[in-house]
């Protein structure tokens, strides 16, 4: 079956049937947390698997003289009805090697009688137990479509429990938490299905009964029932029922009901007299009951009730995948057959669609007759004069279901006229097969007389803005219509924001246009001096990110405010006391190294990360700073009373300040070169550089950094670059 095929059944299985399948997971899993609380009782004697009747009857004849049952339930309990010497009526669970009562039966409570009754028949008697039968079989169908979803998404068996890229939350734990409790569902599914079936009788009955036993008129002499064989090969581990003699008569028995069979025994000899061997029918209603219920094992009871509740996320989470899907709503101005500009669109799950509609949504403000369309809907398009694809890659190398009839329909629909094309894949270099379908798209309009390829192949990994934003200058270009550039446009708005508090800030002048911040996060916010502050100030899809230095368990930003400036105005703008939605950030590749010697190096803004790094340094570690400014201002003054501070406590060893306008008139370069026996001995012993700041700034320093390298240590900068010696985080 195809895999859309395979979806649609899925899917339409899983709508027919969810809202029994929501009251069956919750009654279930209450069910099963039930059978784990029977267990709880300790009425089960340590050595039950070894006990044989041959051991349990003669004890608790000795203690009980009048004994008319006894029976084993699923627990383990071993319970006796019987009366003791003194005419007392017994009723309740014994050792069945001492005779001691441990303990009374127990009623289920109302409320659990209530979900038993909901679980099995939804108060409905037989019409309920048969609907309850129709959603188990419907369950099973559900499992088997979904493992075959898995194993398409997968390609193949084999690699069935390969990893899974996270798309996003619901796809990827909809697939992890599947391919885990698979087998447990399934179970439960084919186990309610068999027992619904087992209900209506509809396998055929069997009427076996015991042979007519011959009895002698004589008494025969009572042997010791501990010597009877029967007794001594049958453990209560494998009884349900033992059912005595009413009196000591040749034609009353002992009856065993074992999980198998019954026998007939005699009470004098211990003489099997019939037995009976259960239909495989019986058994297999047996074995599903204990299956389905949990009742035998309490593992099993603690994994069905899991499995219960991950029918309800599989049932919350199929959904939103669903919607997810249906949720880009295709908007055209023009018909297809006015469109000059078709773009077609393949996507599993609808984020390739973003994409495509931020460029439709272009061209049309731009008075450009654009269509947008899924990919399997490709037609002749008769003024069409460019043919954008934006194409997705399922699984491992599979077309999205909205596309995977593109490939004949090319075929199958020539175009009238030359048309020029564009291709851009979206995939994950996680996959193998990265971008794979776009690639034969690709590959199939190229062979068309009368496709011709405005662009190469463009790929777009783990939907990266950066990616995409390199096909859209390409295409600008080839083409001359002008398309947004930046990448915050193409990305998808955040979620997940915190709520943080301005602590404090200070004020800019007009010779000092740098400010600084101290923010408070959420208190559960793991973060460290070097990641970013994400911050959205127009509200929208546009990012600004910020280097951050961590200062007492609070954000430190240093801010310089450009003219119209939107990050840098918008945090001017705010006051102690405001609050801000944004989010962190982490910046693995800027973290603080540990248990090595860093120099850093930074201009103007630059500084804020390792303000909070040189906070947190050790003692034993020396660290050195090395930071240009044009002007000495207040808050240069404020950074020198801190850098001072820190050379007292020992977690600074030095700094040194490049004043460009100023003082010294330097730059950040010149301070290198001072130092620059220093720096190659640091790298030379396994130290690190660090950079913040301008990418102008970096480039020039690292252009001095290489030629320091070249001289003192015969190596170029390039090798310490590989060795993780140099850390960069420059814009």
């Amino acid at each position: 079956m195809t895999l859309s095929t395979w979806r649609y059944a899925h899917l339409a299985l899983a709508i027919i049937s969810s809202v029994f399948l929501v009251m069956a997971s919750v009654t279930g899993a209450i069910l099963a947390i039930d059978a784990i609380q029977e267990k709880m009782p300790a009425y089960r004697v340590a050595n039950f698997n070894e006990i044989t009747l041959a051991q349990s009857i003669p004890a608790l004849h000795k203690k009980y003289p009048e004994i008319s049952e006894i029976s084993v339930d699923h627990n383990g309990f071993v319970l006796l009805k019987a009366f003791d010497s003194g005419g007392n009526e017994i009723d309740g669970y014994v050792n069945p090697e001492t005779g001691e009562v441990l303990g009374k039966p127990v009623e289920k409570s109302a409320f659990i009688q209530w979900n038993i009754a909901l679980h099995r028949s939804l108060f409905l008697k037989e019409t309920g137990r048969l609907i309850i039968g129709v959603i188990s079989f419907l369950l099973v169908l559900i499992a088997i479509s979904g493992f075959a979803l898995v194993v398409q998404r997968q390609r193949g068996i084999s690699k069935f429990f390969t990893k899974v890229i996270k798309e996003y939350f619901f796809q990827y734990y909809h697939v992890i938490s599947g391919r885990l409790i698979l087998i447990p569902v399934l179970i439960i599914a084919l186990t309610g299905t068999y027992l619904s079936t087992a209900r209506f009788q509809l396998f055929p009955l069997d009427n076996t009964k015991h042979k007519e036993i011959i009895v002698v008129d004589e008494i025969p002499e009572q042997r010791n029932i501990a010597d009877f064989k029967v007794f001594n090969t049958t453990k209560l581990e494998s009884v349900q029922k033992v059912e005595f003699p009413f009196a000591d008569d040749p034609e009353e028995f002992y009856t065993l009901k074992l999980n198998d069979k019954e026998l007939i025994v005699n009470q004098f000899t211990g003489k099997i007299e019939s037995e009976i061997k259960y239909p495989i029918t019986l058994l297999l209603e047996n074995l599903s009951l204990d299956l389905h219920t949990g009742r035998t094992n309490i593992i099993w009871a603690i994994v069905l009730a899991i499995a219960c509740l991950n029918i309800l996320f599989f049932i919350y989470s199929g959904f939103a995948i669903t919607l997810k899907r249906r949720a880009t709503k295709i908007k055209n101005k023009y018909k297809a057959k006015d469109a000059e500009y078709i773009l077609l669109v393949g996507s599993e799950n609808g984020s390739t669609f973003r994409f495509a509609n931020a460029i439709h949504e272009q061209l049309n403000v731009q008075g450009k007759a654009s269509y947008l369309v899924q990919l399997n809907n490709y037609t002749i398009f008769p003024k069409a004069k460019h043919l954008l694809v934006f194409t997705s890659t399922y699984g491992l190398g599979d077309p999205p279901s909205n596309g995977n009839k593109v490939l004949q329909l090319i075929d199958r629909y020539p175009q009238k006229h030359k048309i020029g094309f564009s291709v851009v894949g979206f995939g994950s270099h996680a996959y193998p097969d990265f971008c794979v379908f776009a690639k034969q798209i690709h590959e199939k309009l190229s062979a068309q007389e009368w496709a011709n390829a405005v662009t190469d192949l463009f790929t777009v990994d783990d939907k990266s803005a950066v990616d995409f934003v390199n096909w859209v200058k390409e295409w600008s270009a080839k083409t001359e219509i002008e398309l947004a550039k930046t990448p915050a446009l193409y990305a998808k708005k955040p979620k997940g924001l915190h709520k943080m508090m301005v602590l404090d800030k200070t004020t800019i002048s007009e010779s000092e246009q740098t400010f600084m911040l101290t923010i408070r996060v959420p208190a559960r916010t793991k973060f460290t001096s070097g990641d970013l502050l994400a911050i959205y100030p127009a509200n929208d899809n546009r990012e600004r990110l910020y280097s951050v230095a961590k200062c007492n368990g609070n954000v430190q930003l240093v801010v310089k405010l450009h003219p119209e400036g939107l990050g840098s105005g918008y945090l001017n703008n705010l006051n102690i006391g405001s609050v801000i939605k944004a989010r962190m950030v982490t910046n693995a590749s800027f973290h603080q190294p540990k248990n090595k010697a860093i120099a850093m190096i930074a201009n103007g803004t630059g500084i804020a990360p390792f303000l909070g790094m040189i906070l947190q340094g050790k003692k034993t570690i020396p660290h050195s700073l090395y930071v240009g400014f044009r002007n000495e201002t207040q808050l240069v003054k404020h950074h020198q009373s801190f850098l001072e501070k820190q050379i007292k406590q020992q977690k600074l060893q030095k700094y040194q300040i490049a004043f460009s306008r100023e003082q010294n008139h330097c730059y950040v370069m010149d301070l290198i070169r001072t130092d620059a026996d220093y720096l190659a001995q640091l790298l030379n012993n396994d130290g690190v550089i660090m950079i913040c700041g301008s990418l102008l700034m970096q480039q020039d320093v690292e252009k001095v950094l290489d030629e320091i390298c070249q001289e003192f240590n015969s190596k170029p900068l390039s090798y310490y670059k590989d060795q993780k010696q140099l850390l960069t985080d420059c814009y």
